[in-house]
């Protein structure tokens, strides 16, 4: 058996791939949603525009997804939520770290076994100086108990998630780290500038590296800085090909608000599309007629609709969820409601079945749905009302989809993107998602972010010509419609 000691690990030779070491590309994966890793005794600054922070001991890499810890957060608004990270993977050992009441590193105790359970603590909170409290701790067990001291047992709890975890001195497990988030991490670029993607979807390659036309990559791989593969004939991945050492470029800086975007240099992540003055009268006035032309078509129908959801469900008739448009600033989204009273009340108890991998919430035959609501959302019937937000000026025909301010904070750089525009009642997501699991947010950022840089009246007239299609079925497209209301209750 060959031992590895903590002198091992300081003068292993350190792999980066456009830029990033293995700590760093934890920190991006977590930043592209939103959230700032901090480690305890880490020296990087806590940033007060992050929106929330993961708090994770230094020797830690930890996966998982993110929506459950957003419901929590959502439902119950700890001051401080404990994450018990359940990995049930087959590490083919425990490993163990000892250490000295000080917390002090004396040696590494592996135990080979069976199937390996592994379980980790973190911590999730919004406030910057509670996570600053956690890195400035002396010790791990020091900063768990600086925390439950500072924060009222009322004012936290606790939940358990399935997720990876890893241990970072490690070689083997920081390869397979290394090869799960390649695999997971469909879109690099939401939070690493020099990430561009190639033909092949799965590819993400510095742009001072080059490929030979016959190389084949087969699955997703990342080619890092100063990379050249003239003389390889395919690349299997998941894999990464790290950067050359002699063009191995600084890291640069997360950006978490918007005056770090536009300071951002020519490597940025999405450039929106500017429209001189002109283009946008254009805009506007189409939006306009075409609103018009909606409302005169669909005005007759009000009193039918709301006739039925009376008699199904009572009233309100109308639903008008806070969404967010260019800016950042907040508007009423009309609809007409397609849910029952008590929404929120199931949505809690059905959370653990959503199928959607970002902020969203979809599952199958939603029992929230009223009978009526889901012809009304097969139809699109229930988006109507929208044709008013139009007229006022808060939407826009075509658009990225309009969404809370509980979704848009994942990804900071997609979030200033889709944020540059007015949404719009249809866009070039609604058309072209595939409905794959595990795929739909990383589709909706990888959709918003190509309508705001490309936009122009002949892909809206495009996008309006497909959504046209997919409404008197012309089009092979999933009639399962997400659920845009987050909650019909609030």
């Amino acid at each position: 058996m060959i031992r590895q000691t903590a002198q091992d690990v300081e003068t292993r030779p350190t792999q980066t791939v456009w830029g990033l070491d293995a700590d760093q590309l934890h920190a991006r994966f977590w930043a592209a949603r939103g959230v700032q890793v901090v480690c305890r005794g880490d020296e990087t600054p806590v940033s007060n525009d992050a929106e929330l922070f993961l708090l994770v001991e230094p020797s830690h890499y930890c996966l998982f997804r993110i929506d459950q810890i957003i419901d929590t957060l959502s439902w119950l608004k700890p001051t401080l939520l404990f994450v018990r990270v359940h990995d049930h993977q087959e590490h083919g050992y425990r490993e163990q770290i000892v250490t000295d009441p000080d917390d002090r590193f004396i040696r590494f105790h592996r135990e080979y076994g069976g199937s390996d359970c592994r379980l980790i603590r973190a911590a999730v909170c919004s406030n910057p100086q509670l996570a600053d409290l956690w890195r400035s701790a002396p010790s791990n067990r020091d900063g768990w108990r600086l925390l439950r001291q500072n924060v009222a047992q009322v004012h936290r709890t606790t939940i358990s998630i399935n997720g990876s975890a890893y241990y970072k001195h490690l070689d083997d497990e920081r390869t397979q780290y290394i090869r799960e988030l390649v695999t997971i991490w469909r879109r690099p670029d939401t939070a690493i500038r020099r990430a561009k993607q190639m033909l092949n979807g799965n590819v993400w390659i510095d742009h001072k590296a080059s490929t030979h036309v016959d190389t084949r990559f087969i699955g997703p791989v990342w080619v890092g800085t100063g990379r050249k593969l003239d003389e390889i004939d395919s690349v299997v991945g998941p894999a990464v090909l790290w950067d050359d050492p002699k063009a191995r470029p600084k890291a640069d800086h997360v950006k978490w608000n918007a005056e770090d975007q536009d300071a951002a240099d020519e490597d940025a992540l999405s450039r929106p599309r500017r429209l001189n003055q002109i283009q946008k009268a254009n805009k506007r006035a189409f939006d306009i007629v075409a609103a018009l032309i909606g409302l005169a078509i669909t005005l007759p129908l009000y009193p039918i609709i709301m006739a039925i959801i009376w008699i199904e469900d009572g009233k309100p008739f109308f639903f008008a969820h806070r969404r967010e448009t260019r800016g950042g600033k907040e508007f009423p989204c009309l609809k007409f409601r397609t849910m029952r009273n008590n929404a929120e009340q199931l949505k809690q108890e059905l959370a653990e079945h959503n199928k959607c991998d970002g902020p969203q919430f979809f599952i199958e035959d939603d029992p929230r749905i009223t009978r009526f609501g889901r012809f009304m959302r097969k139809c699109n019937i229930d988006e109507f009302p929208q044709f008013l937000n139009v007229l006022i000026g808060h939407m826009s025909i075509v658009g990225p989809r309009p969404s809370p301010h509980s979704e848009n904070q994942y990804c900071p750089p997609w979030r200033e993107a889709r944020l540059s525009v007015r949404p719009g009642i249809t866009g070039l997501w609604q058309v072209m998602r595939s409905r794959q699991d595990g795929l739909d947010f990383q589709e909706w950022i990888r959709y918003d972010i190509e309508y705001v840089e490309n936009m122009n009246w002949k892909m809206d007239l495009w996008i309006i010509c497909k959504t046209i299609r997919h409404l008197l079925g012309l089009d092979r497209q999933s009639s399962s419609k997400p659920n845009n209301d987050t909650t019909e209750s609030d």
